[in-house]
């Protein structure tokens, strides 16, 4: 059967789903299920937001249900073999598969060239090189450190982000690879050598040169996407234009991607050779505000018609939907947005606001949401639900939730 070159609205949004691991079997949650998945993903991206859980978390939730949070954290900064994830800047900051450790390298010669991103931290190395060597130094006679143990500031910073001098050597030293990223207390960064923290054998493997690495990391994010515009590609793992159009033009040459056409798209698709499109997702899941799936919002909308903007740092009275706003993904299409809150001194959930996308929402599909809220709190580890949204929606949910016999 010749490979598809055209696919209909429900067709790619099919095609986006199954690439992103939903419908994937729920209750496999052993080291080799995660790892699978976030291989699968390619990035995991890390945020400072912990409104429910820190951002790299809830992606594998979504796709596999209510693991153990300490089996991500041992496949991310365990010892030894326990390690196979790693940080760096992938789609933004992120946890990444070891496997792809040697094609982000480029990257980190690029840091230390000042290029691109980096050049603002690569003026402070410039203008700072004893400073920057005296916290290598300091790294490699002290193991794992954060930049509060170093830091010699008092008062404000200046113009770095308010961030010290050290800290500033140490972000400077992780881009381009001279320290990596051990292991985290609470939510900041240990630093150490890599040949500290990666297993040999990721160390000893070859480096590509920048337009094979480049076009593993193009084919990695088509697998991942399933069906993707150039734009949509390169933002993946945030290439440049003028690398992903040299690479995409390479890669449809040797027929590893085809050009094909999506229904309601202005720009052409992308997608691995595929003579058939998988049968129907079945999944429901409350999505991350960082979710691989939706973290493109132009991408959001053409698949699903569903706009997306974060509202983090909207002043309160000027917020549409809420602080933060999970998607909720049914049957296929994103019909609601429900604002939630883990409220841990009062040990519940709340729901701020519910809407709904969809003229209505079906009994069905407010059964589905009910059990999503529920599930999310049991894995939180929190002891009751509360729907505070005085939307019709909210008062809907909360007789779906009372109807619902799921235990909490």
């Amino acid at each position: 059967m010749p490979p598809r070159v055209s696919f209909s609205q429900p067709e790619a949004r099919r095609l986006a789903l199954h690439a992103q691991g939903f419908g994937a079997r729920q209750g496999r949650h052993e080291p080799r299920h995660l790892l699978a998945m976030a291989e699968r993903l390619g990035a995991l991206q890390l945020d400072s937001v912990n409104a429910l859980a820190r951002s790299h978390y809830l992606p594998l939730f979504s796709r596999l249900g209510g693991y153990s949070r300490n089996t991500l954290d041992q496949l991310a900064w365990g010892k030894g073999r326990q390690r196979r994830l790693f940080e760096y800047w992938g789609h933004e900051a992120s946890l990444l598969p070891l496997s792809l450790e040697p094609f982000l390298r480029w990257r980190m010669a690029r840091a230390r060239r000042g290029e691109g991103i980096y050049r603002q931290l690569a003026r402070f190395g410039a203008e700072h090189p004893t400073r920057v060597a005296e916290v290598l130094d300091h790294v490699r006679r002290g193991g794992a450190l954060g930049a509060g143990s170093l830091s010699t500031r008092e008062g404000r910073a200046g113009p770095w982000w308010d961030w010290s001098e050290e800290k500033m050597a140490l972000e400077w030293l992780f881009a381009a690879g001279e320290v990596t990223v051990a292991s985290r207390r609470g939510f900041e960064r240990l630093y150490d050598l890599p040949e500290r923290v990666f297993p040999a054998a990721v160390l000893a493997q070859p480096t590509p040169d920048e337009g094979d690495a480049q076009r593993q990391l193009l084919m990695h994010a088509a697998r991942a996407l399933g069906v993707a515009t150039e734009r949509d590609l390169r933002a993946y793992f945030r290439l440049s234009p003028s690398d992903a159009r040299v690479r995409l033009q390479e890669l449809g040459e040797e027929g590893g991607l085809l050009r094909c056409e999506v229904e309601g798209w202005a720009q052409p698709g992308w997608c691995v050779p595929i003579s058939r499109v998988p049968g129907n997702v079945a999944a429901s899941a409350l999505l991350s505000p960082f979710d691989s799936l939706i973290w493109e919002r132009d991408r959001a909308e053409r698949l699903f018609g569903f706009r997306y903007r974060l509202e983090f740092y909207t002043p309160p009275a000027r917020r549409v939907y809420g602080y933060y706003v999970m998607p909720f993904l049914h049957q296929e299409a994103l019909i609601a947005r429900v604002d939630l809150r883990a409220d841990r001194a009062a040990d519940c959930l709340r729901v701020h606001a519910v809407h709904q996308e969809a003229p209505r929402l079906g009994d069905d599909a407010l059964h589905a949401l009910a059990t999503a809220l529920k599930h999310l709190a049991a894995w939180l580890g929190l002891a009751a639900l509360d729907v505070q949204c005085a939307r019709p929606e909210g008062r809907v949910l909360l007789n779906a939730i009372r109807l619902n016999d799921e235990p909490l």
